[in-house]
C-alpha cells in the first residue's frame, strides 16, 4: 500500500469513527423533543418519563472511564466495535418498544454501548494521527462532533418526530450503526491492547462504575428531591466514598485500572477542570434555550432545532476548516481562552433575552457567537486533554475527559435547573406572569453559567501550559512522532504531544 493510500485510509477511518460517535452524541438530545409523543403513546407519568433520558445518562456517564481503560487493555477497535454493536441492537429494541419497561431497559443498554464506543474514539484518533498538524485537524473533526452533536440532535429529533413518529429517532440508528461497524472493520487498524494483566482490577472497576453511576443517579434526582434532602445527601456521600475508595486503591496496587500518573500532567488535569466548568453553561444553553423557545416564544420542536442550526453550522465550519490552523499557529491554550471568551459573551447575551424576543435580533447573535466559541474551544480543549497521555493510556485519557464532560454537565444542569425553578416560583409568588417568571429563572441560570465560564478562563490561563507551535514541531522525532513526556517533565511537555 502506497503512502498516499495509507493516508487516505486513515482519514476515511477518522470519518467512520466520528460518524459512530455522532450517532451516539445525537441520542443524548434527540430524545428530548420526542418526549411529549413518547409520553402520550406509552402512557408515561411525568415523573416516569424522565427515566427515558436518565436511564441512558446513568449508564453512559457511569461506564465511560471503565470503557476507556478497557480499550487500552483489550484494544481500542475491539471495544469500539463491541460498544457500537450493543448500541445498535439496543436502538432497535427502543424502536420496537411497546411498554415503558422495555423502553427504559433498552435505553440503559443503549447508554452502556454508547459509553464503550465513544470512550475510546479520541484515543484511537491521537494514535492514528501523530504528526502535529494532522492531529490538530483530526481533533477538530472530533471536536465538531462533540460540540455540535447536541444541537444537531434537537433538529433531527424535531424532524423525525414531526414528519413520521418517535420510533424513528431510534430506527435510524440501526442502518447507520451497521454501516459504521462494517466500515470500521475494513478501515480502522486493529492494534493490540497492553493486555488485561496490566490492569485487570476487578474490585476497582466495581468501585468506580458504581460510584459514577450512583453520582449521576443522585444528580438526576435533585430536581425532584432537592439538594438538601436526606436522600440526596446520603446517596451523594456513598458515591463520594466509592470514588474515593477507588482512587486510594489505584494509588496502592501495582497494576491499577486507572494509573494516577496521568494526573502528573498539568495539561491533562487543567483541561479536565476547564471541561467540568465549561459544560455547565453549554448544557444550560441547550436545555434552557430549548425551553425558552418552546414555553416562552411558542416554537414547535422542528422550529427549536432550526433555531440552533446557525450555531451548529458555524461550529462545523470552524472545527473542520480553521481551528486546526489556529491551534498550530497560536497554540491550543490561546485558542481555548479565545473560545471561552466568546462563550462567555454568548451566555451574557442569552441572559438578556426578552419575553417577546425576536429571533434575528435577540437570539441569532447569541447563537452565532456561541457556535463560534464552541467551534474553536472544544478542539483545543481535546488536544490539551490528550497531551500528557502515553499511547498505553490514550483510552483512559479519552474516557476521562468524556466522563468529566458528562458528569460535570449532569451536575451543572441539575444545579441550573433547580436554581432556575426556584427563581421562577419566587417570581410567580410575587405576581409576575408565567412568561416573565420562566424567563427570570432562565436568566439567573445563564448568569451562573457565565460566572463559571470566567472561572474556566482563569483556570485555562493559570493551570494549562502551551509551548509555541514551532517548539512543538521541533520536539517530534524523525518519524514525525512527538516524544513521550516523562512524569517529571509532564508539566512542561509540548501540548501537541499525544504520547
Amino acid at each position: 500500500m502506497t503512502a498516499a493510500e495509507t493516508d487516505r485510509r486513515r482519514w476515511l477511518a477518522l470519518y467512520v469513527l466520528c460518524a459512530g460517535v455522532l450517532m451516539i452524541v445525537l441520542d443524548a438530545t434527540v430524545v428530548n423533543v420526542a418526549l411529549p409523543s413518547i409520553k402520550n403513546d406509552l402512557d408515561f407519568t411525568q415523573n416516569n418519563l424522565a427515566w427515558v433520558v436518565n436511564a441512558y445518562l446513568i449508564a453512559f456517564g457511569g461506564l465511560l472511564l471503565l470503557a476507556g481503560r478497557l480499550g487500552d487493555l483489550l484494544g481500542h477497535r475491539r471495544v469500539f466495535l463491541v460498544g457500537l454493536a450493543v448500541f445498535t441492537g439496543a436502538s432497535l429494541l427502543c424502536a420496537l418498544a411497546q411498554s415503558q419497561e422495555m423502553l427504559i431497559a433498552a435505553r440503559f443498554v443503549q447508554g452502556a454501548g454508547g459509553a464503550a464506543a465513544s470512550a475510546v474514539t479520541l484515543g484511537m484518533i491521537v494514535t492514528m494521527f501523530t504528526e502535529p498538524r494532522e492531529q490538530a485537524k483530526a481533533i477538530g473533526v472530533f471536536g465538531f462532533v462533540a460540540s455540535a452533536g447536541g444541537s444537531i440532535g434537537l433538529l433531527a429529533g424535531g424532524v423525525l418526530t414531526d414528519l413520521i413518529n418517535w420510533h424513528w429517532i431510534f430506527f435510524v440508528n440501526v442502518p447507520i450503526g451497521l454501516v459504521t461497524g462494517l466500515l470500521a472493520l475494513r478501515l480502522v487498524e486493529s492494534r493490540p491492547g497492553i493486555g488485561i494483566s496490566e490492569g485487570a482490577d476487578a474490585p476497582g472497576a466495581v468501585l468506580v462504575t458504581a460510584g459514577l453511576m450512583l453520582a449521576v443517579y443522585t444528580i438526576l434526582g435533585v430536581e425532584v428531591h432537592g439538594w438538601t434532602s436526606a436522600r440526596t445527601l446520603i446517596l451523594a456521600a456513598v458515591s463520594v466514598v466509592l470514588v474515593a475508595a477507588f482512587v486510594l486503591r489505584q494509588a496502592r496496587i501495582p497494576k491499577p485500572l486507572m494509573p494516577l500518573r496521568l494526573f502528573h500532567s498539568r495539561n491533562v488535569t487543567g483541561a479536565n477542570i476547564v471541561m467540568a466548568l465549561l459544560v455547565v453553561g453549554m448544557f444550560g444553553v441547550f436545555f434552557l434555550g430549548a425551553l425558552y423557545l418552546q414555553l416562552v416564544l411558542g416554537y414547535d420542536p422542528l422550529e427549536v432545532g432550526l433555531a440552533f442550526l446557525p450555531g451548529s453550522l458555524l461550529m462545523g465550519v470552524l472545527s473542520l476548516g480553521f481551528t486546526d490552523k489556529l491551534n498550530m499557529r497560536f497554540g491550543p491554550r490561546r485558542v481555548l481562552i479565545a473560545g471561552l471568551c466568546l462563550l462567555l459573551v454568548a451566555m451574557l447575551l442569552f441572559a438578556r433575552t426578552p419575553v417577546d424576543g425576536n429571533y434575528l435580533t435577540d437570539l441569532f447573535p447569541a447563537m452565532f457567537i456561541f457556535g463560534g466559541g464552541a467551534g474553536v474551544a472544544f478542539p483545543a480543549l481535546m488536544m490539551l486533554a490528550m497531551s500528557g497521555a502515553t499511547p498505553q493510556d490514550a483510552g483512559l485519557a479519552s474516557g476521562l475527559v468524556n466522563t468529566t464532560g458528562q458528569v460535570g454537565g449532569a451536575i451543572g444542569l441539575a444545579l441550573l435547573a433547580t436554581i432556575s425553578a426556584e427563581r421562577t416560583n419566587s417570581l410567580l409568588a410575587s405576581g409576575e406572569g408565567q412568561g416573565e417568571a420562566l424567563l427570570g429563572g432562565y436568566h439567573v441560570a445563564y448568569l451562573i453559567g457565565a460566572a463559571l465560564a470566567v472561572v474556566a478562563i482563569i483556570a485555562a490561563a493559570t493551570v494549562l501550559r502551551s509551548d509555541s507551535p514551532a517548539s512543538a514541531m521541533a520536539g517530534a522525532d524523525a518519524h514525525g512522532r512527538p516524544g513521550a513526556p516523562d512524569q517529571a517533565d509532564a508539566a512542561a511537555a509540548p501540548v501537541y504531544d499525544p504520547a
